[in-house]
């Protein structure tokens, strides 16, 4: 059995018709919920009741850790490739939905039919959890099958083919950005064209963090389990994290920076004039999922975020957090992208003084009102160390996804015992702010991929000029303009193919390249250069040094 927790902001789905001979009688076609956990589940070949109980007490635990008092099972055949006959798995799929105590609300989605769902996943990092089952309720190894692909409404693909022409799969196809390959399952193989656009995004960020006096680090990605077990990572999300064991010990990849960090700011003693300590790391990161759970580069697991640690006094925890507010405002206003603040408060299953807590959420809130920012208050949803600001950005289909974060932690600074001396020479405990703009790099890319379709503004852009000679009678001058370009830093192809020059400014449409160098025999002899745009609007007769001046001023503005 397989199955993947979602917990979910709203559920809501539409039960259209049966699709397979073996099918149940709904006793509601639609369905509607908030604050709920999602199972979706997969009855595999082998399983048994006692594998649906055993689901049944995983799925209790994680109701009662995350504070949710229902529950919708949800078959959901596309997580597994191993799938058991469907009479039985009905059988089983309602021994799982009997099994789960009444103490909470649970409900069922039809066995058998094609739904239309709509599911809003919350965003905290334990909102998306995987499990596998054995038919005796433990952990199954799997023969190898062919990874499945499903698109961002939860619709089952069996492959790319058919996605939309907006999916960002189909997008990354036609300009050849990146791929999957099935020796390394949802792990991203960046082509050039894309890993132009990832190392870009790479770049804004720390051009940003530099200003803002931000350090880089970086720390391995393989640690003890040591380290997990002091920062609650083993208790909490070992589930989702790629373990093994040689004889130096139990040993995990990391899915999350700030451990490893926090043993940085461990390795010397600090004093509070040097505070706050802003770090920042790129740092890869590993986190399991099952393999039904992944859509392209939405959910991957090796990732990279834009991750970032402050350390901090509880006295400048407001001036820090208003800092990073206008931080992520200012990137997101880059790309043109609407996004929604949420404050999360204080959870019922909390670590900490209460009023630490109040004065926390009390100094976020004030952050957001110094710089007049909307926010909307996520009750009882923060962190179960420190209340948090998410930051929900709208693709271009209008779906919000969480990418930015902002988390006050005055929890691992005790669990790790880091000190800071203050101004009456005795130690203190400093605070963490947790922080991400962007979030995972591979799930921004897909949203921008999609918000822009392909058509990337010229700092983005993987190709930002093309240089088309009409004939070989220009083929010198052309290979000079291109040559010019190429010393000033650009990112640009010269065609010098003996198609049409019609069939050329196609190619270069279709490969979505803002600019186009068109040269003749008049541009030659002027020594200019006509210039025609990726929307086919053309200047003619334009010298070469004005356009790279002003295509060197629309990059360095990252304008869109």
């Amino acid at each position: 059995m397989r199955i993947l927790q979602l917990d979910m902001d709203s559920v809501k789905y539409e039960a259209v018709s049966p699709e397979a001979e073996v099918y149940e009688e709904p006793e509601q076609k639609s369905l509607s919920m908030t604050d709920t956990l999602v199972v979706l589940v997969s009855v595999e070949a082998g399983d048994t009741n006692d594998t649906a109980e055993k689901a049944a007490k995983d799925t209790e635990e994680f109701l009662r850790k995350l504070g949710r008092k229902s529950v919708l099972i949800y078959p959901y055949a596309h997580l597994s490739s191993d799938l058991a006959r469907p009479k039985e798995a009905m059988a089983i799929v309602d021994h799982l939905y009997k099994s789960i105590s009444r103490e909470f609300e649970v409900r069922k989605a039809p066995f058998g039919w094609t739904k239309k769902p709509v599911f809003a996943i919350k965003g905290h990092p334990l909102a998306e959890q995987s499990r596998s089952y054995g038919s005796s309720g433990e952990a199954k190894t799997y023969k190898k099958v062919k990874p499945v692909e499903v698109n961002t409404s939860i619709v089952r693909k069996s492959d790319w083919a058919g996605l939309p022409e907006t999916d960002h799969r189909s997008i990354g196809e036609k300009l050849d950005l990146y791929s999957f390959q099935e020796v390394s399952p949802s792990m991203v193989y960046w082509h050039p064209n894309g890993y132009v656009i990832y190392k870009e995004l790479m770049k804004f960020i720390r051009e940003l963090e530099d200003k803002d006096g931000y350090r880089e680090t970086s720390t391995p990605v393989v640690s003890n389990t040591a380290l997990w077990h002091v920062s609650g990572h083993y208790d909490h999300y070992k589930e989702n994290m790629f373990m093994f064991s040689n004889d130096m010990g139990e040993l995990g990849l990391k899915p999350m920076s700030c451990p490893s960090t926090i043993l940085i700011y461990k390795s010397k003693t600090w004093s509070y004039r040097e505070l706050p300590f802003r770090t920042a790391t790129f740092d890869k990161l590993y986190r399991k999922e099952v393999s039904g759970a992944l859509t392209g580069l939405f959910r991957v697991m090796e990732l990279t975020q834009d991750d970032g640690h402050i350390f901090l006094t509880e006295e400048q925890v407001g001036e820090e957090a208003e800092r990073f507010l206008r931080f992520v405002k200012t990137v997101y206003d880059t790309f043109a992208m609407k996004f929604t603040a949420k404050l999360s408060t204080m959870p019922d299953d909390h670590i900490g003084d209460d009023a630490l807590w109040e004065k926390a959420t009390a100094s976020l809130k004030a952050s957001l009102e110094r710089i007049g920012m909307k926010y909307e208050i996520k009750d009882k949803e923060g962190a179960f160390y420190g209340p948090k600001i998410d930051f929900d950005v709208n693709d271009a289909l209008g779906r919000a996804w969480q990418l930015g974060t902002l988390q006050v932690d005055y929890q691992q600074p005790l669990r790790f015992g880091i000190k800071y001396v203050g101004e009456d020479g005795k130690e203190h405990d400093p605070v963490i702010i947790h922080r991400a703009a962007l979030g995972s790099l591979e799930r921004f890319t897909a949203i921008l991929v999609e918000h822009f379709n392909g058509k990337f503004p010229a700092w983005l852009a993987p190709v930002q000029v093309a240089v088309i000679p009409i004939s070989d009678q220009v083929g010198g001058y052309a290979k000079s303009v291109y040559e010019e370009l190429l010393s000033k830093g650009l990112r640009v192809m010269l065609d010098s193919s003996d198609r049409t020059m019609q069939h050329k400014i196609r190619e270069a449409k279709l490969k979505e390249i803002p600019y186009a160098i068109i040269l003749g025999k008049k541009e030659e002899e002027a020594k200019t250069v006509s210039i025609r745009k990726r929307d086919g609007t053309q200047r003619n007769q334009v010298s070469l040094s004005e356009f790279m001046a002003e295509l060197a001023d629309e990059i360095r503005n990252r304008k869109t």
